[in-house]
């Protein structure tokens, strides 16, 4: 996943959308209540007397729900098997809220570090409803011991995460290697033909924002659940998200693949909408992703966008409740290929002091900040240290200087062994939203944005993210070897 956003055009709204502003230039209220109350999707029926019975339901899930939203893409039904519950709180008191896991997660955490599989397996047979059960902890022997192979009675459901992680990193060389082997065969041309140039020439789908190819079956596929149990993956909500309101979440640290954004923001498999009901969620990448035949379709399905300004734009501006972007979300993952080069485990090294776009693009649009600082995403791969090899370094620059990309010389563990191999290790990521920054939406007409306002919002958010990192280091990054580092 990238971050950099390119240049586009997309029509703002020139009217600020935030009832103080409005009455500054003499407008009348357009709160964002009278938006779902006069909205397209009509009028909000859920601001109800609260009784008895929701309280209950309030106190049973550790956290007051937000009010039901009426249209497509607004709140979701919670799942009767998924139930909110409190359990982690920091030194200030201040709790995370997260989907449950099943049965065996807390005790499978523990057993991890001291036991091998087959051991585990002799201490307690696994139950297939164990989902995020998670594995052994691989890769600290690379340089000092032989390779170590997966024994063969590895447990089914094992080996079935292990199959979903390894179809989400291969997915592009599937989907090209697909294409050339259908560029083969004559008789498919017909066909090709006109789909490269519908996909290359005329299609607008991942810049339009309006998100006409998500599917929501797809994202909430059982088989995500497999991918995130495999490390496994958790979110954690400081804060409840007001549906009404529009919002770009940034994702920190990039690491090697985002595994960790991909898990909590393009599937279900973490509970985003139960988390945030009323809130439509779209992961950015690469627009370059958009232009790999096949691939395009599925990412375009998984909810993904192009991470170009015309695309947050219209995503943000367009549709939502009102028309205008309520209740809708896009997550960058801000350090970009820049910052996966200093991914590495036990450190959190951050690609922010000059990363400002994302922030003029929250004042223009009228969106709200919101920090995501993901612990252990930089455990789930090696890499090659900068220092000892100075020149790779050079050379990777170099390639991002001119291809806009680079790629990270890492290794991890493989399919049937521990240490070698380019699929991520078993290492829990537990990935944490911080609170929403509102801004004063600018430029709206000319395209200027403050630069002392910019500099005061970007300086919010950095302190939010240290916030972030000193509430659930000692909780979620015990083993680390550094504090927070953000650098240019």
């Amino acid at each position: 996943m990238a971050a950099t956003a390119v240049e586009g055009q997309a029509e703002l709204n020139p009217e600020p959308s935030q009832p103080e502003e409005r009455a500054e230039h003499d407008l009348p209220p357009k709160s964002y209540a009278d938006a779902v109350m006069n909205g397209e999707n009509g009028p909000n029926h859920s601001r109800v007397e609260v009784g008895s019975g929701a309280k209950d339901h309030a106190a049973a899930n550790g956290s007051a729900q937000p009010p039901m939203i009426n249209g497509q893409g607004s709140r979701q039904q919670l799942d009767e098997e998924k139930v909110l519950y409190e359990k982690h709180t920091n030194h200030t008191g201040e709790i995370l809220t997260s989907i449950k896991p099943s049965d065996g997660y807390e005790d499978s955490l523990k057993r991890r570090e001291n036991t091998t599989p087959r051991e585990r397996k002799r201490n307690r047979p696994p139950k297939r409803q164990d989902e995020l059960a998670s594995g052994r902890r691989a890769g600290a022997g690379w340089q000092t011991s032989a390779i170590r192979w997966a024994p063969l009675n590895v447990p089914l459901q094992r080996r079935l995460q292990t199959l979903a992680v390894l179809w989400h990193t291969t997915t592009i060389p599937l989907f090209l290697s697909l294409f050339f082997l259908l560029c083969a065969i004559p008789l498919t041309w017909p066909l090709l033909v006109p789909y490269l140039i519908y996909t290359l020439v005329i299609s607008e789908e991942a810049t339009n924002g309006t998100l006409s190819r998500r599917s929501q079956w797809l994202r909430g596929s059982k088989f995500w659940s497999l991918f995130a149990s495999y490390f496994p993956a958790r979110l954690h909500r400081t804060v409840e998200l007001e549906p009404t309101r529009k919002y770009i979440f940034g994702y920190h640290p990039h690491g090697i693949i985002s595994h960790g954004a991909f898990a909590a923001f393009a599937t279900e498999a973490l509970g985003f909408s139960d988390l945030y009901p009323g809130i439509t969620n779209t992961l950015l990448t690469l627009d370059t992703n958009f232009r790999v035949p096949f691939y395009r379709d599925y990412a375009l399905a998984m909810g993904l966008a192009s991470v170009s300004r015309e695309s947050i734009e219209n995503i943000l501006c367009k549709g939502g409740l009102n028309g205008e972007g309520m209740g809708r979300a896009v997550t960058i993952v801000i350090g970009g290929a820049r910052e996966s080069l200093d991914a590495k485990p036990h450190s959190l090294r951050l690609v922010l002091k000059s990363r400002k776009g994302f922030i003029k693009l929250a004042i223009r649009t009228g969106a709200d900040l919101v920090p995501v600082l993901a612990f252990g995403e930089n455990e789930l791969y090696d890499q090659i240290d900068s220092v000892e090899h100075p020149w790779i370094h050079k050379f990777q620059m170099l390639v991002k200087k001119f291809m806009g990309f680079t790629v990270p010389l890492f290794h991890a563990r493989g399919i049937f062994n521990y240490d070698v191999g380019l699929l991520p290790y078993r290492r829990a990521v537990n990935v944490v939203v911080g609170r929403p920054i509102r801004v004063v939406q600018q430029g709206t007409k000319d395209n200027n944005v403050d630069e002392r306002y910019l500099d005061e919002v970007h300086q919010q958010y950095v302190a939010e993210l240290v916030r972030l990192w000193d509430g659930y280091k000692d909780l979620f990054a015990q083993e680390r070897q550094g504090e927070l580092e953000i650098v240019d």
